[in-house]
């Protein structure tokens, strides 16, 4: 009797989680489904998920506009995504290595007051961001993105913390050997954090690339512009593209989803790796 009550309960729970999961992951078939729709189709047929008329009309539209430069909207995100992506990886892992390994007067001080900063809320740095960048000639170019981006301390303070468990007889070991700072930093250190690094990359890789309201604030140009805010171009005006839309969407996400796939394996050690330590 118990075993079929247990029985009974695991398949309530099945059921329940196999709807939630629908659920969850309509959105993303009603998207992928509408990028093959006709535009009139995709908001009188949203339940169908297979097309009816099936069409790449959406993407024709995408690569052919001639009011805007789907291409160039992605050649600028991936240029700026990269770059981030490759400063942000030096600049944080350097500076985490900086507060965990190296002792200078003055250390704890200075990273408690660069832990504050993490109280502050990202809209009030809005307006003096925009008069900085506009001071320094950067604002409408793609480094008014690319630079803020990349000193994160929130990442700081998750990489010191990954640091500061790796014992320090390694890095005495090396340096015995005659190994710099630099050298244990490159040889030792970053291999062996390397699961907490890759997850810092995936999380900078969506949060850049999906970033909607940092570049609709500080870059004017159309030809300038990132995909986010380039899409969102195709609902201007009374009459709304949504197959154009929804076309750009799945693009947009497919670099992530990629990106997803071959981090994975890194990402699930990331946010396991201090499950076991007690």
């Amino acid at each position: 009797m118990r075993a079929k009550k247990h029985l009974t309960g695991k398949v309530i729970l099945t059921v329940v989680m196999l709807v939630l999961g629908i659920a969850c992951i309509y959105p993303f078939l009603f998207m992928v489904s509408s990028s093959f729709k006709p535009s009139g189709d995709v908001l009188s047929t949203p339940l169908q998920l297979i097309p009816k008329n099936f069409t790449m009309i959406n993407f024709d539209t995408l690569f052919n506009n001639p009011y805007y430069d789907f291409f160039l909207w992605y050649r600028n995100t991936v240029v700026m995504t990269g770059l981030t992506l490759f400063l942000k990886a030096f600049i944080v892992t350097i500076t985490a290595y900086g507060f965990s390994k190296i002792n200078f007067p003055g250390r704890d001080t200075i990273f408690l007051v660069l832990l504050a900063a993490l109280m502050i809320p990202g809209d009030i740095m809005i307006m003096p961001r925009y008069i900085i960048f506009k001071q320094l000639g950067i604002l409408n170019t793609q480094w008014s993105l690319i630079l803020p981006a990349a000193v994160d301390v929130y990442f700081v303070f998750l990489l010191r913390q990954a640091f500061t468990a790796i014992p320090n007889e390694l890095s005495e070991a090396a340096r015995i050997d005659g190994c710099g700072h630099f050298t244990i930093y490159r040889r030792i250190i970053l291999p062996l954090c390397m699961p907490q690094v890759s997850t810092m990359l995936l999380f900078s890789f969506v949060w850049s690339w999906n970033d909607y309201m940092v570049p609709y604030l500080y870059i004017s140009d159309i030809n300038r512009q990132m995909l986010s805010v380039g899409i969102k171009l195709f609902s201007a005006g009374q009459a709304q593209d949504y197959g154009a839309q929804m076309a750009g969407a799945t693009l947009v996400l497919v670099p992530v989803i990629i990106a997803f796939f071959l981090c994975q394996k890194y990402f699930v050690e990331g946010i396991t790796s201090g499950a076991v330590k007690g």
